[in-house]
């Protein structure tokens, strides 16, 4: 079944330097519209959707808004405002439950569910549709423990165009070079395209090099190792087989801290009004720029293997544009593991803040082809008592689906973006000291990246630090790494660590991880 690539970026797209963008988490991660409160205090959200007789169906997911999935719950859709030009169908497979149909009601029954989607429903237009019909689907979600919610979404009929653009774009730069990206769009269709957005998002490599008026730029990327995001609209018109592409001004800047050599990927794709209202929820997008407006220049039409109310792309598939910039030059970096030297009595609480320092020069947490994202597995001191744990660590175990290995580490924690050159990621750890005397684990750093699934720094001598609590005398700080120089705030969730972990496997593979002694640790409950 083909999907709008948007669905298949959100759903996570393998390439050479791999990336995570979980569509599960986008309503925690991402902030969308206002959705409507149950009784019992839960939100639900549905996208809207534009249709056309000419297109590929379209794919409307109703979400709850909710710190924890619900579980059980049953969904109600009314499907009677748009059965004149519509078919709303039910979803395929088990995923959503039991379905049944009564004319236009859809009821599925959903119990064990564990996802932020609660339904998804693929929509097509009737034979007899016409541009310009529209109407609401109605969802009513009711639970046992928490309560109903009511949600609308708008199903609209659209005249169909056509969107094309080169299907890749190759760049190459060293480290502080401005390179050029002339990103170009064509109309094959027989209509005229009225308004166009492009929406780019990329490695830590393709910062924009100007950031403009009629611009969107986001805070962060979609995810961790793809930090730059924004969208631009365009007042143009395209009439059929004309074609633009941005102004000369217009390109990335590769930052002075960049791996190289590397390879660094980004996604550009072209989309009509309509179309980018439908997702731009998806998106984490803030202020605009002030370095001008960006314009639009006629060119030919991109060589592609493939009236003026809402408008809706036939055929997405052939809009987007991969870019690769290759950086060239020699330039690495060298990554220390921070580990703690703590003294407390027995019953005491103590803080243990362990981690890794970037002494450049280049920064990590970036997941190009050669440059990686670092790990940190942490193995924490025989007889002790986890009592609070950091953000953007989670079990090892629980993660990377081992069970209850013993011989793994206890944690692993993750980067929540790139570490420039003499940043630290600290992870602030609580511990209960259960037993007397002299105890010890460990920091060890996993660096992601190449085929084999595992790249070393340019030192990896210090990639191993030791947690030491009441040392003897003289068995001093740990290798002498502590908690000096500036910290890079760890924030976030267990399910966004979860995705970045998640991403860095699709970087390193699914080997080639450190052992470690795991301790026996225990948890309070």
């Amino acid at each position: 079944m083909s999907k709008h690539f948007i669905r298949r970026w959100l759903a996570g797209i393998g390439v050479a330097g791999a990336i995570i963008v979980a569509s599960a988490t986008a309503a925690a991660a991402n902030p969308v519209p206002v959705g409507v409160r149950g009784a019992e205090g839960f939100d639900l959200y549905a996208n809207s959707v534009t249709v056309t007789r000419s297109g590929s169906e379209k794919l409307v997911t109703l979400r709850a808004l909710v710190g924890q999935p619900l579980t059980e719950y049953t969904v109600t859709v009314d499907r009677s405002a748009v059965e004149r030009f519509a078919e709303v169908r039910k979803p395929e497979g088990n995923d959503y439950g039991s379905c049944t149909e009564d004319d236009a009601i859809l009821t599925c029954k959903v119990a064990g569910a564990r996802r932020p989607d609660l339904l998804t429903l693929p929509v097509v237009p009737l034979a007899g549709a016409k541009a310009g019909q529209q109407g609401q689907l109605r969802f009513t979600v009711s639970t046992s423990d928490s309560g109903t919610g009511d949600f609308r979404s708008t199903i609209t009929v659209g005249e169909g165009v056509d969107l094309v653009s080169e299907p890749g774009l190759g760049l190459s730069g060293r480290p502080g070079d401005t390179v050029k990206a002339p990103l170009s769009v064509g109309n094959q269709s027989e209509q005229t395209a009225s308004g166009l957005v492009l929406l780019v998002y990329g490695n830590y490599g393709l910062t924009p090099s100007k950031r403009y008026e009629n611009c969107e730029y986001g805070n962060t990327g979609p995810n961790r190792y793809m930090p730059n995001l924004f969208a631009c609209s365009f007042d143009r018109s395209l009439a059929p087989g004309e074609a633009a592409r941005v102004d000369a001004g217009f390109g990335f800047t590769v930052p002075s801290d960049a791996w190289a050599p590397d390879l660094q990927n980004g996604f550009a794709a072209w989309l009509t009004p309509a179309d980018w209202q439908e997702v731009r929820h998806e998106f984490d997008l803030g202020g605009k720029g002030g370095d001008g407006v960006l314009k639009l220049e006629p060119t030919s039409m991109p060589q592609n293997l493939s009236s003026h109310g809402t408008q809706t792309d036939v055929d997405p598939s052939n809009n987007e544009t991969w870019v690769r910039l290759t950086v060239e030059g020699d330039q690495q970096a060298d990554v220390v593991a921070n580990g703690a030297t703590v003294t407390g009595e027995v019953g005491e609480t103590v803080p243990v803040t362990v981690g890794f320092t970037n002494n450049g020069p280049a920064a990590v947490g970036v997941a190009g082809t050669e440059s990686f994202p670092t790990m940190a597995l942490v193995t924490l001191p025989e007889d002790t008592t986890v009592v609070e744990t950091p953000e953007f660590c989670a079990d090892y175990d629980e993660v990377f689906g081992h069970g209850d290995n013993r011989g793994n580490p206890d944690f692993a924690c993750s980067l929540p973006g790139p570490l420039g050159k003499g940043k630290t990621a600290a992870f602030p750890f609580s511990l209960r000291i259960d037993k007397a005397g002299p105890q010890q684990g460990s920091v060890r750093l996993y660096h992601g990246g190449s085929d084999e699934g595992y790249n070393e720094d340019l030192n990896p001598a210090n990639d191993e630090a030791k947690i030491l609590i009441n040392p003897n005398a003289g068995d001093g700080q740990g290798g002498g790494q502590g908690d000096d120089g500036p910290s890079l705030p760890i924030t976030g969730s267990s399910t966004s660590l979860i995705i970045g972990i998640g991403g860095l496997l699709l970087v390193a593979g699914a080997g080639g991880f450190l052992a470690a002694r795991r301790r026996r640790t225990r948890f309070v409950v």
